[in-house]
């Protein structure tokens, strides 16, 4: 009998691992610059704490159980907002302000796999909660483009598309939808991607009776403009006046002080279906690909889960995704090997004498706090020996051999392939000398 992996879900041998590993250490490289502390919670939750956001209209996206012989239904984690939330609600206003947290979790959704989605992935999560100003909008907005930044990308590579509910309500009021539809017509607007223009028209319409309305509303939904232009020619090409875009205003003026502006595109069609979203949202784009992230601004929230007003944005960015992206670019090497970590020293013995001292050596190496390797092979062949640690990626190779009775052994330089007898004593000091500063992460 053969096994396999759940379809939807990978498995994550080394090099696959070191490639995971470098876009996390991007993520929490971006997340301790910015000041934010890592935080997780547990892998399943209660069922409700879903349902009471989303309804149950949810349950069939979830990978959902009961323990046998229990009462309670839960379910594995799709999202991390309703953990956040619930964690922030059980501390309440002892919490500092604001609160900066992260999470880089594993995340489960029942649904069929297919490029940029799969049914177990890894995401990174950026909250700031507290602040209900647009500087913190803009603040976890340069988090995310700080971990861009960091794994290669350049604006141009990927857009942040910015809206406001508020303002697209406004103008989505300006086109003649009445206040009952708005619900109706965002949920649409989430859509405008998947659904054929003559679909898109046909529900738009719809939505009231005033005029084109569906033209309208499909000219919203496609209304994109630079942050750096003026909000009026925005509003022109909606269709509304520009009272209606206001709310965009002092968020680009926020961007802009944040030096991100260059990244950033208004687009009224981006919406982001939850309705728990109260202002801000963004997605961030590449061209043939789903968002590489999305978030916004959350106000109500942490109330719905009991906790006290809290004011909150923050943003999701999956795994999957981005590396597909990075891969795309070039900026992920075709052999996840070379993003393991190298090794300092590859310890070798000449003969079987060294060999029983071999051991011990290694043993003091990796407490002096050096990442040292040895073959486990029986030979006695120094060039076979030294061509394994060639393949083990290691700067150095130490030859344990005739010299050990005296207390030296050989240090060769397997880059440049300069060998020389040094003290057994001075070894570490003079390994540490020369060894690279570890990768975070490993």
């Amino acid at each position: 009998m053969t096994h396999q992996a759940p379809k939807g879900t990978r498995d994550f041998y080394p090099a696959d691992m070191a490639v995971r590993r470098h876009i996390e250490s991007a993520w929490r490289g971006a997340s301790v610059r910015h000041g934010f502390d890592e935080i997780d919670g547990p892998t399943f939750e209660h069922l409700d704490l879903y349902t009471v956001k989303s309804g149950e209209g949810i349950v069939s996206e979830l990978f959902s159980f009961r323990r046998a012989g229990g009462e309670n239904d839960y379910a594995l984690r799709p999202e991390f907002t309703p953990t956040l939330a619930r964690m922030v609600a059980a501390r309440g206003a002892a919490l500092p302000v604001p609160t900066k947290w992260f999470a880089v979790p594993n995340f489960f959704r029942a649904e069929r796999p297919q490029r940029g989605r799969l049914r177990e992935f890894f995401q990174w999560n950026v909250d700031l909660l507290g602040v209900d100003t647009p500087g913190a909008d803009a603040e976890v907005i340069a988090t995310a483009i700080s971990a861009l930044e960091a794994l290669g990308l350049r604006a141009g590579d990927v857009t942040v598309k910015l809206s406001h509910r508020g303002a697209v309500a406004g103008a989505l009021r300006g086109v003649g939808v009445p206040d009952e539809q708005l619900g109706a017509a965002f949920a649409l607007l989430d859509r405008r991607d998947k659904l054929p223009p003559e679909e898109f028209a046909k529900r738009a319409a719809a939505l009231g009776a005033k005029g084109d309305l569906g033209g309208a509303i499909a000219k919203l939904a496609r209304a994109t403009a630079p942050v750096s232009s003026g909000l009026d020619a925005l509003a022109a090409d909606v269709g509304v006046p520009a009272a209606e875009l206001g709310a965009l205003e002092f968020l680009r003026d926020a961007l802009r002080a944040a030096g991100i502006e260059e990244w950033c595109q208004w687009d009224c069609g981006i919406v982001r279906g939850l309705a728990y979203y109260t202002g801000v949202v963004f997605e961030i784009h590449a061209a043939g690909e789903r968002a590489v992230a999305g978030g916004g601004r959350y106000d109500g929230l942490v109330e719905l889960f009991g906790g006290p007003r809290t004011p909150a944005v923050g943003f999701g960015m999956g795994d999957v995704v981005l590396g597909n992206l990075l891969r795309d670019k070039g900026l992920l090497p075709t052999d996840g090997t070379e993003l393991l970590p190298k090794p300092d020293v590859f310890v070798v013995a000449a003969n079987d004498a060294a060999s029983a001292q071999l051991p011990g050596i290694v043993s003091d190496l990796r407490r002096a706090g050096l990442h040292v390797r040895h073959s486990y092979k029986s030979t006695r062949n120094v060039g076979k020996l030294l061509g394994e640690a060639g393949k083990s990626r290691a700067r150095f190779a130490v030859i344990l051999g005739d010299g050990l009775a005296a207390g030296t052994v050989d240090l060769k330089d397997l880059a440049s392939g300069d060998q020389r007898s040094v003290s057994l004593t001075e070894l570490p000091t003079l390994l540490l000398a020369v060894s690279p500063i570890r990768a975070v992460g490993f």
